[in-house]
């Protein structure tokens, strides 16, 4: 069992969701990024999505890309993201990290290359946004037999004609974009997600996670009562953005988290 299936087998138990948190790895600088990184279990978090910054985030909204352009500027690479997740597993073998982003920067450093330096790193899942199940054999299939999950998303404009093409070679979890556009949108209505997943679990037994709008912890226990995990990144990466130091941002990220995991952990109590 993969450390995914694990994670939310165990959560299914517990009688409630996941919380899913996104950052971009190397933002504001390495070190900070890192701190935040390896704080977010303690906080609450039971998955991490971590960003593979890319010079053309184009499913990104505006504050994902200033994200990506200062963990770019402060000279975060795909090399250095995988030595990130390899500290990491240093002090946590347990808590899913899943690394997200766009392919051109894994086609550049080298399919198999990735996938292995990956696997030995303790990565559990990829998503990524640019790689439709036409191209599964570039990166889907050689990720897969390796055991690293490979993660779909799903949104309002996937029609019952795609969606069985889309969730056919998924492993982990389906993640639900609740708001059709770019990260950081508005936030979906609960009656809109409600049967969104009820269409979802009509072509899948895996875990359905939502994303995308959302920033409380009322939001995140509103999503919480309906889906199998709760994603949550741009109101992370605002709080980085903001802050007035290095601690600050740690700080911010860290305390965030605790209240939209306390949200999501009191939803079905």
């Amino acid at each position: 069992m993969s450390r995914l299936e694990h994670r939310f087998a165990q959560l299914k138990t517990e009688g409630r969701a996941a919380l899913v948190t996104f950052i971009t790895a190397g933002d504001p600088g390495y070190a900070t990024s890192l701190k935040v990184l390896k704080g977010l279990p303690a906080a609450g978090a039971d998955v991490i999505e971590l960003g593979m910054p890319f010079t053309d985030p184009m499913a990104d909204g505006v504050a994902i890309q200033l994200a990506t352009l200062r963990a770019l500027d402060a000279g975060q690479t795909l090399q250095k993201t995988l030595q990130m997740v390899s500290e990491f597993r240093v002090d946590d073998q347990t808590t899913p990290i899943v690394l997200m982003g766009y392919y051109n920067p894994i086609h550049r450093f080298g399919v198999e290359a990735f996938v292995a330096q990956a696997k030995e790193a303790g990565v559990d899942g990829l998503i990524i946004v640019d790689l439709p199940p036409e191209h599964d054999a570039e990166l889907a299939t050689p990720a897969q037999a390796s055991g690293i999950d490979f993660i779909r998303l799903t949104t309002p404009t996937t029609d019952d004609a795609r969606l069985p093409r889309v969730l056919e070679r998924s492993s982990g979890f389906v993640y639900y974009v609740s708001v059709a556009g770019v990260t950081g949108a508005g936030s979906a209505t609960t009656e809109h997600v409600t049967e969104a997943i009820a269409r979802l679990r009509r072509h899948t037994d895996l875990p359905i996670s939502v994303g995308f709008g959302i920033r409380t912890p009322e939001q995140a226990a509103a999503i919480a009562r309906l889906a199998d995990g709760v994603v949550v990144g741009s109101a992370f990466v605002d709080k980085i953005a903001s802050a007035e130091s290095p601690e600050h941002a740690v700080d911010g990220v860290l305390t965030l988290c605790a209240a939209l995991a306390e949200g999501v952990r009191s939803a079905r109590s």
